[in-house]
């Protein structure tokens, strides 16, 4: 088996300020850029209370990977992402993103109709979680969800044992050797019942509460804001 994982890291964005200007400092402005004189009761810096400072981020690490993962083969995949977790800590990654149905294995073909290869799938999330694979690291990790009884191929977001988020896949690839519309269906978000839109809930399985202490999850076109901004 193999495992190439990539780190890019992206530079933090510069500081940003933004102020609210009365009308009498823009024309002040206007007229100095101009050449008009100003007269000091119009060219006060506005208070610091007006000012809204952005602090800029650190540096992220982003770590992708390659993984050399087999259909159904659950045991040497858990291994194998669990290996480019560690990978990714040891190069003091922040966010590691794995390949697209990566616990089950991308040909498992009629096998995604199956209510097995769910369940399995849960088993090896559980294990990632319980062996630290996102303790401290944000893992962006590839398995299939039966939601609400339709599959989806799906993006499981998990931070500290923890998953925050999932977002299943919108555009099937059904073309040339791509057959994704015979098990999965194109996510589409609730537009006749706006309550959905925003808390729309995916309910985990009994044995991944029982073991984390958490009953649902986010489902849908949802994004992570981080604390760094």
């Amino acid at each position: 088996s193999s495992t190439t994982t990539t780190m890019t890291s992206y530079p933090s964005s510069p500081t940003r300020k933004f102020h609210r200007q009365s009308s009498a400092a823009t024309t002040t402005a206007a007229g100095t850029a101009s050449g008009a004189a100003a007269s000091s009761s119009t060219t006060d810096v506005p208070s610091a209370s007006t000012y809204t400072t952005r602090t800029p981020s650190s540096l992220i690490t982003l770590a992708t990977c390659n993984l050399n993962q087999w259909a159904l083969d659950f045991d040497g995949n858990v291994q194998r992402i669990l290996t480019s977790c560690r990978i990714a800590k040891d190069q003091h990654a922040s966010y590691r993103l794995g390949p697209e149905l990566e616990i089950c294995g991308y040909g498992c073909e009629d096998h995604f109709l199956e209510q097995d290869t769910f369940d399995h799938c849960w088993e090896s999330l559980i294990q990632l979680l319980e062996e630290g694979a996102s303790d401290g690291l944000l893992c962006d990790f590839g398995m299939p969800v039966l939601h609400a009884g339709v599959r989806y191929n799906c993006r499981v977001i998990c931070y500290n044992r923890r998953v925050l988020l999932i977002r299943p896949k919108t555009a099937m690839a059904d073309n040339g050797n791509y057959r994704e519309g015979r098990y999965f269906t194109a996510y589409r978000a609730p537009t006749s019942n706006y309550s959905l839109v925003d808390n729309e809930k995916h309910l985990l399985p009994t044995n991944f509460a029982s073991r984390f202490g958490q009953r649902d999850v986010p489902f849908g076109l949802h994004h992570i804001t981080c604390a760094d901004g």
